[in-house]
This record gives structure tokens, sequence and C-alpha cells, in this order.
């Protein structure tokens, strides 16, 4: 019992030495320095905090550090329990001591990767609304300074939208610090108008600083700036953007702000309604995808309200494409004028219309050009400059959606065009020259011009004159044409350019006519002759000179008859006339011809009218060509001064047109052909050989241009028919309805009635169709063979040539019965009969008898 006594008593005063010595501990702990945490902002300094666990009040904190142990303490007094101290190399020992209702005092180790980097909160210096393109500029110091070089800054941005602050992006930028305060800038673009509501903007800054080996962490944000919407105005309304100019294909978004106690019905892109969305309580927009291109007044964007209406209006159209096909010249050395095609229209028309500028880099002069957005080339002028040829051109491009440019490297002298000639006139002109003038307006001095002069007339190819000249400043320029054609019209006309650098002609002046003199005819006419029947007289013809021949208009032509030095006829024959005759009895003579007209006489022609005497001439057939009518004849070796082929165009009553042609002695055979033949027409031909002493006839020629079939087939007759035979006759068909030469005929035939319907033998296809062909042209007659008697049969009769088949003429014809076959048929029927009665009658006799 006293055991258990004792043993109380030793359990009673142990716990209350323990509870004494636990309150003793609590009273200490409630005054320690705790939580010590130590963070940098600029990798140089580390600011450190500490809590202190006590109820009571508080006093002075004493904070001492030291590096190591040989360094002495650095000790601070404060009441704020925050100290800024140098960030150790590697570690750093701290002792706190805090004085107050219980005094204290706890040494802290703090290592390099207990120090947290945490950058400063950013600061945002502005924050600039650019309304018409809907872009928000911001402005921020990255503070570099406090930092070494070279660090990695990365930014944090986020964009909020509306009075309940929705996040509509958050986007990070990337900067390097250089040990200096930089301004940093960012601009953004909403995809909704800045005036539809209100925008806010925050920054923060990491700073990556690979070699702290603490932990890193974002800055805090910095405090909001806004761009209040205009819905946040008192009394501010409206469609926002107002007259904005986009690109083709954008997307759009349009708002309308209105008062408080407005409501809206509807908003409308162009003609279609689009569901609202609401961004306030004053504050509705409507999104438009894929825009397309607007007419040249826009396109209409209206808001609806309760008692009104509000509006705004669109421009859609392409950025300007970049200038193709730029090219400068000068054309005066006074203005540069540069061409290009523009490409794509950009729809934007006014004051949104593309604009041009012409800037020069060697002398920084720039100009700006008025062009008509309509014309497919575009022009802009830029001055000469004093002493300098060399021009480097940046052509700029612009418009609200957009810009582009081109360049151009051009040296002056070699890119001349000059101006249109003008006021050309001629001074001087003779038969075969002319002289022209002409002024070009501009300064040409240091280089020299080439000129190009057209000439050309209604008879004679177009030709172009190359002229090199010095050039002179707005100046008179001389030229002589030589080796034209005398009485010409010729139409002139000139253009320019320069001569050792060329680039491009000038247009071509206005043209200007002129007619050179006349001079005599340049030879005499081509000539024949046609002795009469009695040799009593002669007919000389001769043909016209050509245009280029002429050198004039023919007024007449003198035709004289010379016997040795004896002049027997003489005659003048004016024009049009081209034939005469002269009365010879029963001379000969040289007969010639000579041509005239105002300025003079053409060399004589000379022909002799000796018909030297003809045996055996034949008449052959020429060969038709398609073209013309080829010829041949054997050659004549005595035929000394050649041959002449003489014709007629004429057939039937047509008055004959004596034509002829002229073949050197070694020719044996000729095409001829003329404008007046004409296919199916058959013409003769005769062939003349040329010797000293006159002109001999060697043959006659027949012939056909093209052959073609004959017009009309022969008419013929049946002459005779018998019961197994037909004989026909058939007369020539007429030399003109012939069209060729005849090769034969066809005579067809077969059974048939006489039926207008039934087709042509040719054509019917009858098996039983026989046809004979008959090449012997002096036949005129046939007999048909091997016919059946009492039978009708369909006769045609063709003719033929190397052209076709005439049309068919057609008889129908019914052959004569058979006699001896009728005396047969009526024969054989009687002795039948006859047998037949007398075998009765002997049958009867018998038969008596018995």
């Amino acid at each position: 019992m006293w055991k258990n006594s004792s043993l109380r008593c030793l359990l009673t005063l142990a716990v209350l030495c323990l509870r004494s010595l636990m309150y003793t501990q609590e009273i200490a702990s409630l005054g320690d320095p705790q939580n010590l945490k130590c963070v940098t902002h600029n990798l140089y300094k580390m600011l450190c905090t500490w809590d202190i666990a006590s109820r009571g009040r508080h006093g002075q904190t004493e904070f001492c550090y030291t590096t190591n142990d040989l360094t002495p303490q650095v000790c601070f007094k404060t009441k704020e329990r925050r100290v800024e101290i140098p960030i150790p190399e590697s570690s750093i020992t701290v002792t706190i001591k805090s004085s107050g209702t219980a005094f204290a005092t706890k040494e802290f180790v703090i290592r390099q990767k207990d120090i947290s980097f945490v950058p400063v909160t950013p600061h945002i210096l502005s924050l600039v609304p650019d309304f018409p393109t809907s872009t928000l500029n911001l402005k921020w110091s990255d503070k570099g300074s406090t930092f070494p070089y070279g660090l990695d800054a990365l930014w944090q941005i986020q964009i909020l939208r509306k009075e309940a602050m929705e996040v509509v992006t958050q986007v990070t930028y990337y900067s390097k610090l250089t040990h200096e305060d930089i301004i940093l800038s960012w601009n953004w673009t909403s995809d909704m108008p800045l005036e539809c509501t209100s925008h806010y903007v925050k920054i923060r800054c990491y700073i990556n600083a690979t070699q702290f080996v603490g932990p890193k962490d974002w800055s805090d944000w910095s405090p909001a700036e806004v761009i209040p919407g205009k819905d946040t105005e008192h009394g501010a309304s409206g469609v926002f953007p107002l007259d904005p100019v986009v690109a083709v294909g954008s997307d759009l978004t349009f708002c309308c702000v209105h008062e408080e106690d407005q409501r809206i019905t509807n908003m409308t892109y162009g003609s279609k309604s689009y569901t609202m969305m609401q961004l306030s309580s004053r504050s509705h927009a409507i999104r438009v995808l894929n825009a397309s291109v607007s007419n040249s007044s826009g396109t209409n964007v209206v808001c609806r309200l309760e008692n009104g209406l509000e509006g705004s209006v669109v421009f859609v159209g392409y950025a300007p494409d970049i200038p193709q096909n730029l090219t400068c010249e000068t054309s005066n050395f006074l203005i540069v004028k540069c061409t290009w095609k523009p490409g794509r229209p950009s729809g934007l028309y006014g004051e949104r219309r593309t604009k041009y500028s012409l800037f020069e880099r060697a002398s920084g002069k720039n100009v700006s050009c008025e062009v008509n957005e309509m014309n497919k080339d575009h022009v802009c002028g830029f001055p000469v400059l004093p002493d300098q040829k060399t021009y480097d051109f940046i052509l700029g491009v612009s418009n609200p959606i957009g810009q582009a440019q081109s360049s151009l490297l051009v040296d002056l002298i070699q890119r001349v065009r000059p101006k249109t000639p003008e006021k050309l006139t001629v001074t001087g002109n003779n038969s075969t020259s002319i002289q022209l003038r002409w002024f070009i307006n501009g300064s040409f001095a240091e280089i020299r011009l080439l000129c190009q002069i057209e000439v050309s007339s209604s008879h004679s190819e177009r030709k172009l004159h190359n002229v090199s000249m010095p050039g002179r400043k707005s100046s008179t320029y001389t030229a002589q044409l030589n080796a034209l054609h005398p009485d010409t019209k010729y139409q002139l006309r000139v253009r320019c350019s320069a001569a050792d650098h060329f680039w491009r002609w000038s247009d071509w002046s206005r043209g200007v006519e002129q007619t050179t003199s006349e001079a005599p005819p340049a030879r005499g006419p081509d000539i024949w002759r046609e002795r009469s029947p009695s040799g009593e007289s002669v007919m000389v013809f001769w043909k016209p000179l050509s245009l280029s021949e002429t050198n004039g208009k023919i007024v007449s032509h003198e035709v004289s008859c010379h016997l040795l030095e004896t002049l027997l006829e003489y005659k003048v024959v004016f024009e049009p006339s081209n034939s005469t005759e002269i009365k010879l009895g029963k001379s000969d003579c040289v007969i010639s011809v000579v041509a005239r007209n105002h300025a003079g006489s053409s060399p004589p022609s000379r022909i002799t009218s000796v018909e030297l005497p003809s045996d055996n001439v034949t008449t052959d057939q020429a060969v038709a060509m398609g073209n013309g009518i080829n010829i041949s004849w054997d050659s004549y070796p005595n035929m000394t001064c050649g041959y002449i082929v003489k014709w007629c165009h004429s057939s039937g009553s047509e008055p004959c047109v004596m034509d002829w042609q002229k073949f050197p002695s070694n020719t044996t055979n000729a095409v001829i052909k003329s404008a007046m033949f004409k296919p199916g027409v058959r013409y003769n031909f005769s062939l003349y050989g040329c010797k000293s002493v006159g002109y001999q006839l060697l043959k006659n020629v027949t012939g056909y241009m093209k052959e073609l079939p004959p017009k009309t087939a022969p008419n013929f007759i049946v002459e005779e028919t018998s019961s197994d035979s037909i004989l026909v006759k058939w007369e020539d068909i007429p030399i003109d309805e012939c069209r060729g030469f005849l090769k034969g005929y066809l005579l067809s035939f077969a059974k048939g009635e006489k039926d207008a319907l039934k087709p042509r033998l040719s054509e019917s296809g009858n098996p039983e169709l026989k046809v004979n062909n008959i090449t012997d042209l002096t036949k005129k007659s046939m007999k048909i063979l091997d016919l059946q008697g009492k039978t009708s049969y369909q006769l045609e009769l063709q003719a033929y040539t190397a052209g076709g088949l005439s049309p068919p003429n057609s008889l129908y014809v019914v052959t004569k019965e058979d006699s001896v076959g009728l005396i047969i048929a009526i024969l054989i029927p009687v002795a039948v009969v006859v047998l037949l009665g007398l075998l009765a009658s002997i049958f009867c006799y018998r038969k008596r008898e018995w």
C-alpha cells in the first residue's frame, strides 16, 4: 500500500516537471524568427523576408549574415522583417535576433539553390489605339540595365475584352537584354473594332537566366491598361468600324453601339441579315465571313433600331499587284515617260483608289503619278535632270489595303523614242525624185537620229528608206528620195528613232501624197500584124504598156511604114484604139509603132509585113492544164528570131480580140495563160516562126484551158427496127456545145416501158443494162443486135470528153413481131387437127369392115 503511494508521488512529480519543461519551450519558440525566404529580382541582390511567431509586441530585429568563418558578420537592425543583401557565391549564414515579449535568436544557412528568381513586375509605358485599323500599340521598358548582358526575356501579353475582362488571346514576345533599358513595342490587331467594347492589356515577364541555379518564375501581372469602347461613352452611338477598306476574302466584324434605352431590330450586310451577338447592354455585333469585292459605291452595313437606324459603308477590294512590264523612255530629253501594266484592278475608286509615285534613287526626287484606273497601260512622267543620264527608278504603288513596288535602271541615251514627226511637206520633185521636210520637237543634240520614210503607191509594194542625220534641238530635217517612177502618185510618211542605240520607232507621221512628173515611155509597145487575105493591106496591133513602162498617160500611138528609107504611110492613132490598118498594095514594108505621152515618145517597136509561104500546115490539139493551155512544137533551126503564138479571144458571136505571145528560138513548148480564158471554150492558136526576112505560119493548134462534159447529148433517131435489132443514127454536137475534145459515145439499152418517173438507165441499176462504147468518131450509126421481138427497149446516147459525160438523150423502141414464129405457131395446131382427123377416119373405116 505504501509502496503504491510512493509510486504515485513519483509519477505526479515527473508529470509536473515535464509540463513545466514544455511550457518553458513553448514560451521560447513563440519568439523565434521563422520562414526565411530570399528572392532576387535582378540577379545581383536578393530580398530576404521572414516571420516571427510571437503574440507580443516586437521591437527591432537584428539581421546578421556572413559568407564564411573568416569574414566578419554584417548586421542590420530593422523593424520591417525584410532586408536586401547581395547574392552569395555559394551560401550564406544568417543570424536573426528578435526582441519583444520573448527574446529569440535563430541561425539560417541559405544556399543559391534556395534563392528564387522572380523579375520585377513590368510597367506598361503606353497603350495607343489605332481605331481605323483596330490595332493596339503596346510599349514597355525591359529594364535591361539591371540585368547581365545577353539574357533571353519572355514577355507574356494578355488581351482581355468586355467589362467581364474575358481573355481573348495570350501571346509570348521574345527579346534579348542588352544591359540597357530598351523600350519594347508590340502591335496587335483585333478581329473586332476597338470601338465596339473595351479592350484590356496586361503583361508579365520571365527571364531565362540559365546560369542561375535557384528556382525561376514569372513576374506578377502588370496592372491592366484599358482602351474603353464607345459603349462606355455617354451618348455615343453608330456602326463601327466606320467606312472601312478591307481586302477581298476578309472576315469582318461590325458592331452597333446604341443608347441604353434603345433596342436593335436587326443588322444587315448588303441585302443579307446576320445573327447578332451581344457584347454589352449597349453594343451588338455581327460576323461576315469571306467578304467579296464590293461595287464602286461600297457595301452598306445597316443597324436598324426601334426608332431609327445607324450605318456604315465597307469598301472591299484588292491590294495592288506588283507593276508589270515597267518601261521608261524619253521622247524629247525633257521628260522621262514610264509605262507599266497595273495587273488586276483593285476594285477601289475615288479617294481610296490605287496611288502611284515615281522615286529616283540617285537624285532622291519623287513625283506622284496621276493615272486612269480604266486604262490597261498606266503612264507617269519624270523630269529629265541636268547632267544625269542614268536613272534608278522605283515605282511605288499603294492603296488602303496594301502596297507594292517595281524598280528599273535606265540609261536614257539607250531609251529614246522621238515624238511623232510633224509638218511633213514636199519641197521639190521631178519624174524620179521627191524632197521631203519635217519637224521633230525635242532636244536631240547629243545623239544621231535614224529616220525611216515609207513610200507606197497603188501599183508597187511598200518600200522603206532609211536616212541617218545628226540630231538637233527642236529642228527641221530633210531627205531626198530617188529612183522613183515617173507619173506615180506616192503616199509618204516618216518615223524616227535613235541611230546608235535603237530602242523604238516613233509613231508614223501623218501621210502626204505627191505625184512625180511624167517622163517618156520606157520602151516601145509589143506589136503584131495580120496580113489581109488579099495581101493588099496589113492590120497592125499593139499591146498597152504596163503602168511601170508608160511613165505617164499615153495619149496616142504613131504608126509608120517604111520601105527602105521611103515613108509609105504615117498615122497617129489616139487612145484607146490599139490597132490600125495600113494599105500596102502589093508591097511590103517595115512597120514602126511609137507610144507617146505628154513628156515625149518611146523608142520605136518594129516588125516586117512580110508573110512567108507555108506548106502542109497541120492542126493539133493542145493539152488543157486547168489554168492554161499547153502548146508544144518541134524545133525549127532556121527560125532565128523566135516564135510567136497568136490567138483570138472569141467564141460564137463575140468579136475577136487579138492576142499573141513571143518566145525565144530555143523554146519548144509553152503554157498560154490569159485572164480571158474560160473553161469549156475552144481557142484557136497559130504558131509563127520568125526569120530575118519575115514570118511563117508553122501550124495551127486548138485547145481548151479546161475540158468540161459536153453541154448536150447528140440528137439520135431510130432508123430501122426488126424483131431482133434496132438501127440508130445520130448527129454531130455543135463545137460550142462540146466544151472539150470528143472521145466517144456511150449507147446504153435495156428492156423498159416508157415512164416519166422512171430513172435514167445509167442510174437504174438494171442488171440487163448493156453499154456500147463507140470511140470511132466518124461513125454516126449503130445497129443493136440479139434483141427480142415485140419487146419495148429504152435507149440512151451520151457523148463524153476528158471532162466527163454529157446528159443522156433517151428513146423508147418496140421491136417487131417475129413472122416465122407466128407461121409456125399457126401451122402446128392445124397439122395436129388434120392428123387427128385422119387417124379418126382410118379408125372408123376399119370398124365398119368388122
